[in-house]
């Protein structure tokens, strides 16, 4: 007998209401999809109306195509708490303005290809 805990109460319809929303914004018919995924449409259907949850091969697939961030699903009851300093520079970069943005994304990018080791 399997003993593991299996009785969990997931409503998975928000996830797939997601992916049903990023489909249409990339103008895709779920019958397009059907055939990238190798699925039937009337699954896909079920995923995206009726909360009825994908495989994992399928849902990683899904989720990676779509670029839909899982996190705010899942943890819904409860938040991360962020320290202080956390807080604190979320604030700051919260206040600049694009182009202070684009300056510290172009060091951050600068550092990153300065860290990376020679070939």
């Amino acid at each position: 007998m399997d003993k593991r805990n299996n009785d969990f109460d997931f409503d998975f319809t928000p996830i797939g209401q997601a992916i049903k929303k990023a489909r249409k914004a990339k103008g895709m018919t779920r019958e397009q999809l059907a055939r990238i995924v190798d699925y039937d449409p009337r699954h896909l259907q079920a995923i995206e109306n009726e909360g009825q949850y994908p495989g994992m091969e399928l849902f990683i697939q899904l989720i990676t195509m779509f670029d839909i961030s899982v996190d705010e699903y899942i943890h819904t009851g409860s938040k991360a708490e962020k320290s202080s300093v956390r807080r604190r520079v979320d604030t700051l970069l919260d206040g600049l303005d694009d182009k202070e943005l684009s300056v510290i994304e172009a060091t951050i990018n600068g550092l990153c290809k300065a860290k990376e080791p020679e070939e």
